[in-house]
């Protein structure tokens, strides 16, 4: 019941929340720590104890996705790209899938009324303040690293108190509706138990 109510708010809910971060003043060691993180041209790839493992968690994540992304080839870039992104940064790939189909239902050229781009929602001021102007915010592995980056950021801002990071992400910090919409997708869409049976978290 508890699911059917969340995939039904999901539906309603669309891109309305879609992430509206905050522009604010860095200071210069965080801007510099991003600007290296997001210049970084290291080319995504799994990255787990053993090759089962990995293996298991692509085969498992590409099979939920087929319906948002049906090109089988696009599919594993992402879900590699989600993978070493996430765990670069010290969050859950798992989550990382949650928040992107909160944000952006796995479109890669999303564009919210507020102007935030692509998979993660991205606002634009980013580039501006830790990137340069060649990086595009619509292709997958720069938005990726992009979105990682800041909630990593955001994270580390809330002392590593993920419903505040979220709430920061979206530009909604104090308000439980994002977070938890977050929460939800996460939770109910893409938990995964490791080829040992425990459930996976970074």
């Amino acid at each position: 019941m508890k699911k059917a109510l969340f995939i039904c708010l999901l539906a309603v809910s669309g891109l309305a929340l879609a992430g509206a971060q905050k522009e604010e003043a860095l200071s210069t060691s965080v801007q510099s720590a991003m600007a290296r993180s997001v210049g970084d041209g290291i080319q995504p790839r799994l990255v787990f104890d053993s090759k089962a493992e990995g293996d298991a968690w692509l085969n498992e994540m590409s099979a939920r996705l087929v319906k948002k992304v049906p090109d089988e080839f696009m599919r594993r870039k992402l879900l590699t790209a989600v993978q070493y992104e996430a765990t670069r940064a010290g969050l859950d790939p798992q989550m990382v899938l949650g928040l992107i189909n909160v944000e952006s239902g796995f479109n890669r050229y999303a564009l919210s009324s507020v102007g935030a781009r692509g998979l993660m929602q991205v606002m634009p001021f980013w580039v501006r303040q830790i990137g340069s102007a060649d990086q595009n915010l619509f292709d997958m592995n720069t938005n990726l690293r992009y979105g990682c980056t800041i909630l990593r950021y955001y994270l580390d801002v809330e002392n590593g108190d993920l419903f505040r990071a979220l709430g920061r992400y979206n530009g909604s910090l104090g308000r439980p509706e994002y977070p938890n919409m977050v929460y939800g997708s996460w939770k109910n869409l893409f938990a995964w138990k490791d080829i040992g049976g425990n459930i996976a978290s970074k």
